[in-house]
């Protein structure tokens, strides 16, 4: 950085980063700093150059850490950042040109060195490194600038929501705009919408992306604590104070961004390069610095090609919404709730024209309708499902909008492709989507609509083809395998619990069921009465063992108890929790059956003939005291129209047996089906959600963040594989 540093191996022996860590003071009006910030370079894309710039740069922020409480020197060079950023507002009458440049170039060194001394001290000794006051001499600072993590704060939200990233014929009405448009012309003959354009673009899209950065690294202390931090001096500051009004200025530009999904612009195009006639634009606005300073600081090279995952995704976008996630997730302090999650759980459509409740004073307004569509198009990454289900479960006005969609299918058809490739995905990813789906069965709009949206191929559908399905029928299908998945793998209960209530949910509107997704109900019934049988009979030999006899008499299993296991092994215990587990799965997956019938049987003959087609598989539970109520109806219409198809004769056609099953469900008398409580189950969090979306929010924070590289043995609030 500065003069003569053009690869990260020679950063260490830099004269400007040994001088910014040395032992003497240097005031913010020092010329060392044009020097140190006069460098050009791609901007990171990845943890990988991350780390190499840090492993290089480590020995320069030791001696940082370890002299700065006597030099001052990292406020001094937040204080010139703030004075840089302050020029930015300036329009026409500005004399420095360089500040955009500069004020990028300095929070970028900021950035890393903040990371540096978040992961190695605690906030109040950060705190002491921003109080640093000389006793004397016109640079001091002191008193007056106290709180200059406030003021730098202050300033990362305002250039996150005021600077505008500029683009070609934009912004006409900025005088600044307008200035720099006509000093442009006036040193080329290419025009405004080409070099200039994209020049400017991407320094302010560099500038917001490090601020959004910046912000994300100053909330990290969390991940170096193995407990929730509740209490924060950053937190303190982003929840009160001077940052408190922008509250929901900034959420409302960081999901802007995240709808926009803005590409980075190609690397290099705002380093600005020397003309022949050495009047460029670098050298016409910094005609007092020496040709030798400017040199090209790179990690993959200026100009070099993007990479394909760059140029198909938006880093501004991703970390805009990682940062958003973060905000929605700090903790409530005593006095004060979460004004970030107050401000995304209130916020409404543009076209909504009700008056905001004076209880919120962080509410606003976005388009709903571009929000939706960026909500459609992200869903495969973990960040905006969590978004989703933030929105669904906390947004009123987000859930009434989504619901009353008419498009649903984009929404749903991406949540389902989630679960259904739940092998691929990590467990919180499933567990989001699978919620996801729970709280859209709540509504049972939403539950009828679903059978009337018919789907055309569904080509990540590979068990069978499916060139006509409803989404409905799809989503039944998608849910059986993820139980049928966890049941074979991960045994997670949970899982179990969440699929079952979304059928559960669903099953008073099925309609129209493909004759697949009727057959998987009874064949996930049919997967479970096998697994029953099995753990029955090793609890049986297991009791018969303990007894030690295998002709001892046992009591009925139907009448087991829990505490009658109590004095047999471990192992024979587990087998009696089994099958309690077992057994409440069975009833639950009767429930579902027993609601269609009984509510929409006539809508669905593809379920009757594939309940006929497996009448034995009922057999079993018909004297079962867990079943014997709910197993009344089934056997109602299992005997029903077994008779209809005997008088009928044999050899009967599908085509046959579906229509005599049609005509049936007419002539069915429904008064003799028992009534049941609606099946309905309301997703409910969990005390303490923090426990769980906290740790999850930094794991994506660690994992996707842009150009931000944590050493692993660092982190402490969640497990990880560190090699």
């Amino acid at each position: 950085m500065g003069a003569n540093s053009s690869s990260i191996s020679e950063l260490p022996e830099n004269e400007y980063l040994q001088k910014l860590s040395g032992s003497e003071p240097i005031s913010e009006n020092d010329p060392f700093w044009n020097q140190l910030l006069s460098f050009s370079f791609t901007t990171p894309t990845n943890s990988a150059d991350l780390k190499l710039l840090e492993e290089a740069t480590i020995s320069v922020c030791k001696s940082l850490v370890e002299k700065n409480p006597r030099t001052g020197n990292l406020g001094s060079l937040i204080k010139v950042f703030l004075s840089r950023t302050k020029e930015l507002k300036i329009s026409a009458e500005c004399q420095n040109h360089l500040f955009i440049w500069q004020a990028h170039n300095a929070l970028f060194i900021i950035c890393c060195l903040l990371k540096v001394f978040i992961s190695r001290m605690s906030e109040e000794e950060l705190q002491l490194h921003f109080t640093y006051e000389e006793k004397a001499g016109p640079s001091s600072y002191g008193a007056e600038c106290e709180d200059l993590i406030e003021e730098l704060l202050y300033c990362l939200i305002q250039l996150i929501v005021e600077i505008p990233l500029l683009y070609p014929c934009q912004h006409t009405d900025s005088n600044w705009w307008k200035w720099l448009c006509s000093w442009y012309r006036g040193r080329y003959s290419g025009g405004v919408t080409s070099a200039l354009g994209y020049a400017v673009r991407d320094i302010t899209y560099s500038i917001s992306l490090e601020a959004v950065t910046t912000l994300i690294v100053f909330l990290s202390c969390q991940l170096f604590h193995k407990e929730i931090v509740r209490e924060s001096i950053i937190h303190r500051y982003l929840m009160h104070g001077r940052c408190l009004p922008y509250t929901s200025r900034l959420v409302k530009t960081l999901l802007y961004n995240f709808i926009r999904q803005e590409r980075s612009p190609p690397p290099g195009t705002h380093v600005f390069q020397q003309q022949t006639d050495g009047g460029g634009l670098l050298y016409g606005i910094a005609s007092g610095v020496a040709t030798g300073l400017w040199t090209v600081f790179t990690l993959g090279g200026v100009g070099s090609k993007a990479s394909a995952q760059l140029e198909q995704c938006s880093p501004l976008a991703s970390q805009s919404l990682l940062l958003l996630l973060v905000l929605a997730n700090l903790t409530d302090t005593p006095d004060t709730p979460n004004p970030y999650r107050q401000a995304i759980i209130s916020f409404k459509n543009t076209q909504d024209n009700t008056a905001f409740s004076s209880s919120n004073p962080h509410a606003f307004q976005i388009n709903f309708n571009s929000l939706y569509t960026a909500l459609c198009d992200q869903q495969k990454s973990d960040q905006a499902t969590l978004l989703l289900y933030m929105l669904l479960h906390q947004n009123s006005n987000v859930r009434t909008y989504v619901l009353a969609r008419t498009d649903i299918e984009n929404l749903v058809l991406p949540i389902l492709e989630i679960l259904y490739h739940v092998e691929e995905r990590n467990s919180h990813h499933v567990y989001m989507a699978l919620i996801i789906l729970l709280i859209l069965t709540e509504d049972d709009g939403f539950n009828r609509s679903i059978h009337e949206v018919i789907l055309k191929n569904i080509t990540w559908y590979a068990e069978r083809v499916l060139t006509e399905i409803s989404l409905g029928s799809l989503l039944i299908l998608v849910v059986i395998r993820t139980i049928q998945y966890n049941m074979t793998r991960t045994r997670d209960k949970y899982l179990h619990t969440n699929c079952l209530a979304a059928l559960a949910n669903m099953s008073a509107q099925f309609r129209s069921l493909h004759q697949y997704a009727a057959q998987r109900i009874i064949s996930l019934f049919s997967l479970l009465s096998k697994k029953h049988n099995k753990v029955l009979e090793q609890a049986t030999q297991s009791l018969r063992g303990s007894l030690g006899s295998n002709d001892s008499p046992l009591p009925d299993y139907h009448f087991w108890e829990m505490s009658d296991c109590l004095h047999f092994s471990e192992t024979k215990l587990i087998h009696a929790q089994d099958l309690n587990v077992i057994e409440e799965v069975i009833r639950m997956m009767l429930e579902i059956i027993n609601s269609c019938l009984t509510n929409s049987l006539h809508h669905n003959p593809n379920l009757v003939y594939a309940l006929l087609y497996k009448r034995d598989l009922f057999e079993q539970f018909r004297t079962h005291p867990s079943f014997q109520d709910i197993m009344q109806n089934i056997d109602l219409v299992i005997s029903f129209f077994s008779s209809r198809l005997e008088q009928a004769g044999a050899e009967l056609s599908v085509e046959r047996v579906l229509e005599i099953i049609k005509q049936g469900a007419v002539a069915l008398p429904k008064d003799r089906l028992r009534k049941f409580p609606e099946l309905k189950f309301k997703y409910v969090e969990e005390e303490q959600p923090e426990e769980f979306f906290i740790p999850y929010v930094w794991s994506l924070v660690y994992n996707s963040a842009v150009a931000l590289y944590w050493n692993p043995r660092d982190i402490q609030l969640f497990t990880m594989d560190s090699g």
